[in-house]
């Protein structure tokens, strides 16, 4: 993979929020020239302002609802690989905002693929979708790609709708051309996450304020992993995209591969032990927007297509993450640590492939 991506061009969509920051360091690190488009960081403190400055990067602050600057911004960039990940990612805000939700998940995607098309020497395109753009009826069932799209909350029928669009402009305007896919990931978490409404980041104010953390849905069961993990499944997708001549599933899922589901309750009992400690919970007083009470991804095609698996598990996924905030709450530098968990994790990614 290192040799793969050294000197290609790079487009990240989204490269200032949490998965978009660890994207493009590693992207960074493998040797790629990355342009970012995307807002101003929303929180304070942030990964993507932590771990700068950038070496091989080239930033653009602009909206992905802003047609005319998003196309001028591609054009100058002639980018070889895409990865759309700018969003509004939120359940809970898509319920405040459901116009701003649909505008920007799916009329903000249309904007990036119409100024595509005009690319030349674009090989591979991954849209970022969501683990909840399947009709989930949490019936137990892990959901496979062929599962029938949908999402009651207007996040998830946003990125149903992002997927159908999708769909939609590779029959029409990208057949026989660079490759056009989606990757739909599980909950991800890991070090340098302060967004609001996300349960690591409520874990860790909770546990550095010594006060128990609130809770919506305690028994809710999401599909947790590292955030390295997906995105490995993304690099590894792109690659193949841009390789291979022949089939190859034009979407995917990435989640975690252990077979007990972990609740929301478990994994504040988990990551508070990692910690060095524990960290208390109270439920939240209602009535709550409604979200799914459980969520499961079935990942075994990207296994078998990619020869993909996250490598680590729950335990270990809060262990790294719990290590992050401790070291950068002790003084390292956010750069440091974030650049050594990469390390250690592409050592992992080596291993398991021999």
């Amino acid at each position: 993979m290192m040799d793969f991506w050294k000197g290609k061009r790079v487009l990240v969509t989204g490269h200032t929020g949490f998965k978009g920051a660890w994207l493009s360091i590693w992207l960074e690190r493998l040797g790629a020239q990355v342009t970012g488009i995307a807002l101003p960081p929303d929180a304070s403190p942030n990964l993507y302002s932590l771990v700068g400055p950038w070496d091989r990067q080239d930033h653009h602050e602009a909206d992905i609802l802003d047609r005319e600057t998003i196309s001028s911004i591609i054009t100058r960039a002639q980018p070889e690989i895409v990865f759309h990940m700018a969003a509004q990612a939120l359940v809970r805000l898509s319920y405040v905002d459901p116009l701003l939700t649909y505008s920007t998940n799916v009329i903000g995607t249309a904007n990036v693929l119409e100024a595509l098309r005009e690319i030349k020497s674009l090989g591979a395109v991954v849209i970022i979708t969501t683990d909840k753009v399947y009709e989930n009826k949490s019936c137990g069932h892990a959901c496979i790609e062929t599962d029938r799209l949908g999402g009651s909350d207007p996040y998830s029928s946003s990125k149903a709708c992002t997927e159908i669009l999708v769909s939609s402009f590779r029959d029409s305007f990208f057949a026989g051309g660079p490759r056009l896919a989606t990757a739909r990931a599980g909950n991800v978490v890991g070090g340098g996450d302060w967004s609001t409404d996300r349960l690591v980041p409520d874990l860790i104010r909770s546990h550095l304020d010594n006060r128990p953390v609130s809770l919506r849905y305690p028994d809710a069961i999401r599909p947790w992993q590292h955030v390295l993990a997906p995105l490995n499944g993304y690099l590894l997708y792109a690659q193949r995209l841009c390789e291979e001549s022949g089939d190859v599933p034009l979407a995917l899922n990435f989640g975690p591969d252990e077979a007990a589901p972990v609740t929301v309750a478990q994994i504040v009992d988990i990551l508070g032990s990692a910690l060095g400690g524990t960290t208390d919970w109270t439920e939240m007083k209602g009535p709550h927007p409604a979200e799914s009470p459980s969520l499961m991804l079935d990942s075994s095609l990207a296994r078998r297509v990619l020869g993909w698996r996250p490598q680590l598990d729950t335990r270990a996924t809060f262990d790294w993450t719990a290590e992050w905030y401790r070291k950068w709450h002790e003084g390292s530098n956010a750069r440091d640590i974030t650049l050594s968990q990469l390390a250690r994790y592409e050592d992992l990614v080596l291993a398991s492939s021999q």
